[in-house]
């Protein structure tokens, strides 16, 4: 089965990602295209390091030039928000990038834009995925790479610089050159270091990298950047004394932070830190976006200047859609994901990055006291996330529990409201929890936003002791 999650679709290599399912998603895509009229415009491929990535990416052009769909091949390992950039500014109609993004190595995928470079909606990729997964194998045509490029039904494009110059117009790069920063990246083994790298050097950063190389394997780990994952980065900052350590997960769409101190800085602080940079030293106006399970400090920042802040589902579609909706300036996610205005509509770890720099050049203020500082205008915030593997027959159950039956812990807080927009998200007083499942992964997520780490904790224990889970 080809089905669609919230970041695209996703599965173990060798299992459901198959070249014959590769072909079957780019032959629904290629009908799709040309029921829509589109077909002769084209579509962008890219890939990420992953292995098969640059295969898959091949296979699908194949079966483009098959359908006479002209294919925008970037002919190197790319990062995501490239390959929407390419969609947004060649003004196509679709892309692709084969990618499973932060997922464990085992694990390859498809992510697929629509016009202006969004993430598709879950009106284009549920039809998308039933109808990939309806294809007999004996339909699927292709036509060798090599000869493709012959007859002109691919082009091999290279979109990074004007992606690049995007960026650098964004960004006061005098401030930046005149604090001689010195920065420590960590791509992960992914395809950020060309693109961040660059953007760092022209503004005149001291940079080291790790984690550089091309490793199908990651390292032997989760190219996710998150307090776990980071140990290497953290002990890079502190022995070279560097401002700031960034990392970004494998396609470059995410970021994880630590700070001059060593300090593993939260994506719901990033989040926080840059909004209140946009609208206190840059002087925008406009609100925010955030997904159900990111923190509500958020709202605050955007109350004390007179705005709003937009809960929506969880996915960065949601979020894309809802920027546009209401003009907002930030959207983000608590896994590393944010959009900033006048850019891709769409989460970009190489954007975010070089704005954190830019605020660090321009409050001449290191990351540890900026953080103190939201801390200390908006009180505290502890996010404590778990999560576990289940079987499918167990998802049916807590499912049914969960949502239909509808049945909640004795919390040892009052509770003040219930959403079942995504999951269960139970509100209280001065914090919040959610219990949903994974939309990338088959786990089942446990979150809780407290204003410190006891209470935090003490929610996630009660809802977990109640689901018959072990933290």
């Amino acid at each position: 089965m080809i089905a669609f999650g919230t970041g695209g679709w996703r599965a173990i290599i060798g299992e459901d990602f198959t070249k014959e399912n590769v072909q079957k998603l780019a032959l629904a895509v290629a009908r799709r295209m040309r029921v829509e009229g589109v077909d002769g415009k084209g579509i962008v491929l890219g890939f990420d390091r992953r292995f098969l990535s640059r295969e898959a990416a091949r296979w699908a052009a194949e079966v483009m030039a098959a359908e006479s769909v002209h294919t925008y091949f970037i002919a190197r390992e790319a990062p995501t928000p490239l390959i929407m950039y390419a969609v947004k500014s060649m003004e196509l109609a679709y892309g692709m990038a084969v990618t499973a993004s932060h997922n464990p190595a085992l694990y390859n995928g498809v992510k697929l834009f629509t016009r202006g470079g969004r993430d598709a909606p879950l009106e284009v990729t549920e039809p998308l995925g039933a109808a990939a997964s309806a294809i007999d194998r004996a339909e699927v045509r292709f036509l060798r790479y090599e000869d493709a490029l012959e007859r002109k039904l691919v082009t091999e494009i290279a979109p990074e610089n004007g992606y690049l110059d995007a960026i650098i117009r964004t960004l006061d790069m005098d401030a930046i050159r005149r604090r001689n920063l010195r920065i420590v990246l960590d791509p992960m083994y992914g395809v950020s270091r060309t693109s961040l790298q660059t953007i760092l050097l022209t503004a005149r950063c001291d940079v080291d990298v790790i984690h550089e190389r091309h490793d199908a394997l990651f390292g032997g780990r989760l190219p996710s950047p998150n307090v776990e994952t980071l140990g290497a980065l953290r002990a890079a900052v502190v022995e070279s004394r560097a401002d700031i350590g960034i990392a970004t997960d494998g396609d470059a769409d995410r970021i994880g932070v630590i700070d001059d101190t060593g300090k593993f800085i939260h994506p719901n602080e990033i989040l926080v830190l840059l909004y209140y940079y946009l609208l206190k030293y840059k002087g925008w106006r406009g609100p925010a976006v955030r997904n159900l399970a990111t923190t509500h400090l958020l709202d605050k920042v955007a109350a004390s200047f007179g705005e709003e802040c937009y809960e929506v589902p969880v996915g960065f579609k949601y979020i894309s859609a809802a920027m546009e909706a209401h003009d907002a300036i930030i959207g983000g996610e608590s896994s590393g994901g944010l959009a900033v205005k006048g850019h891709i509509p769409g989460k970009d770890g190489i954007q975010a990055a070089a704005l954190l720099v830019e605020m660090m050049a321009v409050t001449g203020e290191p990351l540890s006291a900026l953080t103190k500082r939201i801390y200390a205008e908006f009180g505290e915030a502890y996010m404590a996330e778990y999560d576990w593997p289940f079987q499918p027959e167990e998802r049916a159950r807590l499912a049914r529990f969960l949502m239909e039956e509808k049945a909640l812990p004795q919390f040892p807080e009052e509770i003040a409201s219930v959403s079942y927009l995504d999951g269960v998200k139970v509100r209280f007083r001065d914090g919040w929890l959610i219990v949903r499942f994974s939309g990338t992964e088959p786990r089942l997520r446990v979150f809780c936003e407290m204003p410190d780490r006891i209470r935090a904790e003490r929610m996630c224990l009660a809802a977990a002791q109640f689901l018959g889970l072990k933290i």
